[in-house]
């Protein structure tokens, strides 16, 4: 088992924010920032501990919440920190969440978006599936599958990976090598966005090297034809999600016309970002922050297009104050042609308000993901600073106890917000710990 021990040049940098007199666990107070990472990391890993059950990782040991579920996407974002942190309780757990979840896939090879174990109630998604439940669901099984080298794990969930690849592809609709997202189908299932939507193609592609290191290792021989789709898919994310400032129009590019009066719509977007979703309708202009992390941890981006979203991200809000990413920038308000669609987008009750939940809302999973990337690329001390950010956002009191590990904080206030304590919360914290202790994951890549 590997436990964190904090690296020693963390207590030698200075954070950009003061994180605050905290409470450690032994009942002292400690005010540096090496003491808060320490503790931060400690109590993470102890709401992860909390949160695994029989089934595997709930998202959340409250029972004021339907969280209290085996979720595919925050199971297994909890199971990457898992396995990141060598603990052996947890990599169990996850191992449970990951045979929970292929037990009760659906009839055409849909992972539910979540299983209640109590009940047995299993949802495959709300008023759309949950593109993204089986693309989380294959990552952390290679993922697993890689580093414990469990062969009767790969035999119990092979078939469910080969369900999950078939049904994939029919979800690409026209053969042409994208995922077609619907509205409300993936982790922001109350945002408006839709069609094909970078972050669930970057889930793919790491799906795609996945399938193809599976089959190389069960047939002793490489499937040409999955490490060919995959190159591929790639290619297109390149192709379509980057404007340059150039004129030229990349080859592969999904609809030139299309293409063409996005790139003119965005002008002063090109070459800052990746661009998060297009469809028939045109494209999106939004920062989508958890797909601009992916872009780079996943080895798509190049150095020039890492370093210009680097700059992006430097210059939001957040950045200098919390050193958390919002979900999605800048925030849709009353006055924004989106609105009204906007605030039709909700399940029971509408959750985004400027600066709240999807809309501009503080995320410690999602910044998490944007720190493992910048030290993945050697940024350390931004990498530390937003890793900082991760620990003082967990930190946050609620009902007078610290600790909450908030779904997000507000955007402008940095109030806690969601639902909590929130396991993936903690994993975003565990992740980027891990990354700048040099630990790596999805390194199973050919394409």
């Amino acid at each position: 088992m590997r436990m964190y021990a904090g690296t020693p040049e963390a207590a030698q940098v200075t954070p950009k924010t003061t994180p605050g007199t905290l409470r450690a666990l032994d009942g002292s107070m400690r005010d540096d920032r090496h003491d808060l990472v320490r503790e931060g990391h400690e109590r993470a890993l102890e709401l992860l501990r909390t949160c695994a059950s029989e089934d595997g990782f709930l998202a959340t040991p409250s029972r004021r919440h339907n969280y209290r579920r085996v979720w595919a996407r925050d199971g297994a974002v909890m199971g990457i920190a898992a396995l990141l942190s060598g603990d052996d309780e947890l990599v169990e757990t996850t191992r449970r969440t990951l045979v929970t979840l292929a037990r009760h896939q659906g009839p055409h090879g849909e992972i539910p978006s979540n299983v209640d174990p109590v009940t047995g109630r299993v949802s495959y998604g709300g008023t759309t599936g949950r593109v993204d439940a089986g693309l989380w669901f294959v990552l952390c099984a290679v993922e697993y599958w890689k580093r414990t080298a469990d062969e009767v794990f790969l035999g119990t969930v092979l078939e469910s990976l080969e369900r999950v690849r078939h049904l994939l592809g029919a979800w690409e609709f026209n053969a042409r090598g994208l995922l077609f997202v619907p509205p409300t189908g993936d982790w922001a299932d109350e945002y408006v966005q839709s069609g094909y939507v970078l972050y669930d193609q970057l889930l793919y592609l790491q799906a795609q090297r996945g399938f193809a290191v599976v089959h190389e290792a069960l047939h002793g021989s490489p499937d040409h034809a999955l490490e060919e789709k995959a190159a591929r898919l790639r290619h297109l994310i390149g192709a379509n999600y980057w404007f340059d400032e150039d004129d030229c129009i990349p080859d592969d590019v999904y609809h030139e016309v299309l293409y063409a009066k996005g790139r003119g719509a965005a002008a002063h977007r090109a070459g800052r970002y990746w661009l998060p979703h297009f469809s028939p309708l045109g494209y999106g202009y939004r920062f989508d922050a958890l797909a601009n992390a992916l872009v780079s941890l996943l080895g798509v981006a190049d150095d020039g297009q890492a370093e210009a979203v680097d700059e992006f991200v430097a210059g939001l809000p957040a950045s200098g104050s919390a050193n958390l990413l919002p979900a999605f920038h800048p925030v849709i308000t009353p006055l924004d042609e989106y609105w009204d669609d906007l605030q039709m987008s909700f399940s029971y009750t509408f959750k985004n308000e400027p600066h709240e939940y999807h809309n501009g809302g503080l995320w410690p999973f999602v910044t998490g993901f944007y720190a493992a990337s910048l030290a993945q690329r050697g940024q350390l001390e931004p990498a530390r600073a937003y890793r900082d950010g991760i620990h003082r956002a967990n930190s946050s009191a609620r009902d007078g106890e610290p600790w909450s590990f908030p779904e997000f904080l507000h955007g402008l206030t940095h109030e806690p917000g969601g639902a909590g304590p929130m396991g993936w919360s903690a994993a975003g914290a565990v992740i980027a710990d891990a990354y700048l202790d040099g630990e790596r994951a999805f390194t199973w890549r050919s394409a």
